[in-house]
């Protein structure tokens, strides 16, 4: 008779055998004692549960081997695979296959709900740097901000190589109806042409990365507030927020780029340019203005566009954040960056299906360790993630 634990186990492992079916094993056929699928699923299960590193996978899998041989098929006895398998086949992966595979999962569900702003943002490991800050991995990841799920991910070499691995990832999202935001680095024509290609809108910061287009548009902008927008459609916005002893103000100015302006020629779909202003007051401390533009496909319509880039900035705390303090993602040194980038999938996987479930208004590190302790509530993470 099956037990709810060994059908709602089975059920995952359906999802993720699936979702990797065209992944290829790089290992020489005939000569593996474990399957790819069961190293994969063990391992994603260990992570969730709250494993660190290979060595913590192993430790796992040998606590949990008979739960794990209900649903799994392991080889003869539960044998279970060593760290070093779990390290070696992991790292023989293609990172950028690994990913696409994986985050079929994800998607899946954000096609259930269809979330509006997809952020796409970088964030280096701080442990793989050189002495001189150079050389780390890095790794560009797209965001569904309302969703709080991760749905791609590309690894590169550098930062740097950013603006290569944005078109790559990109082309493994459905983006439909989304908007899209991107830093400053990610503000290029053949970026903004793929976006609007892929039916979608954007939102990119604005610096002077683009020969002569931040000058246009400061110049743009100035005559406009000469003038006082008149013989411009423009909108503002106005939000403030306190929190912690600090008080923030602000201000979204949104208007509509001329028709005739020649940069809308030149830029696919663009329509407005917009500028944040923001006033920072803190106890004790001097007052902090910044200043942020942007160019976007969307209409001048200020309140929708200061929400955009609030949403975008939620990759800071909820996702990059959670990263460093719950997975100690920043303290990892290991060199091979293959193994690295795919055990950074697995911990985006995991921090995308803990945060679906909200039963438990708890930490993300307290609801790991729930997963370690109660198979009930592991089993209920992965329910709620529609598995």
């Amino acid at each position: 008779m099956t037990t709810p634990s060994q059908s709602g186990a089975r059920r995952y492992t359906a999802i993720v055998e699936t979702s990797i079916e065209d992944l290829d094993d790089p290992r020489v056929e005939g000569r593996t004692t474990h399957s790819l699928l069961n190293i994969i699923v063990i391992s994603l299960l260990a992570v969730m549960c709250g494993a660190k590193d290979w060595e913590d996978i192993e430790i796992y899998a040998q606590t949990c081997a008979k739960w794990l041989g209900e649903f799994l098929d392991l080889p003869a006895k539960r044998k279970i695979p060593g760290h070093d398998t779990f390290r070696r086949v992991l790292s023989a992966l293609n990172p950028k296959a690994f990913s696409a595979a994986l985050f079929k999962l994800t998607q899946g569900l954000h096609e259930a709900v269809r979330g509006e702003v997809i952020a796409i943002d970088g964030k280096t490991l701080r442990g793989t740097c050189e002495r001189d800050g150079h050389g780390g991995l890095h790794l560009v990841t797209a965001w569904a901000t309302e969703t709080s799920l991760t749905l791609g991910m590309v690894p590169c070499d550098e930062k740097s190589n950013e603006i290569a691995a944005i078109p790559e990832l990109l082309a493994l999202l459905d983006l439909k109806g989304a908007t899209v935001t991107i830093d400053a680095m990610g503000c290029q024509v053949a970026i903004a042409q793929q976006i609007r290609d892929q039916k979608a809108h954007y939102v990119l910061g604005l610096k002077g990365n683009q020969s002569g287009l931040l000058e246009e548009m400061e110049s743009l902008l100035r005559d406009a507030q000469k003038n006082d927008f008149a013989n411009f459609e423009h909108q503002y916005h106005e939000e403030n927020s306190s929190d912690h002893g600090r008080v923030v103000e602000r201000v979204c100015t949104a208007l509509e780029i001329p028709a005739d302006h020649p940069q809308r020629e030149r830029w696919p779909g663009l329509r407005t340019l917009f500028v944040i202003d923001s006033i920072r007051v803190e106890s004790g401390a001097p007052k902090k203005r910044e200043t942020r533009l942007y160019i976007s496909s969307l209409p001048p319509k200020a309140d929708h566009l200061a929400m955009v880039v609030r949403s975008h900035w939620t990759t800071e705390n909820r996702q990059h954040w959670s990263l460093d303090v719950s997975f100690g993602e920043d303290a990892k040194r290991a060199r091979d960056k293959n193994a690295l980038a795919n055990f950074a999938a697995l911990t985006r996987l995991t921090l995308s299906l803990l945060r679906q479930e909200t039963t438990r208004k708890t930490s993300i590190a307290r609801k790991r360790f729930l997963c370690g302790l109660d198979t009930s509530y592991l089993l209920k993470v992965l329910k709620a993630a529609e598995f």
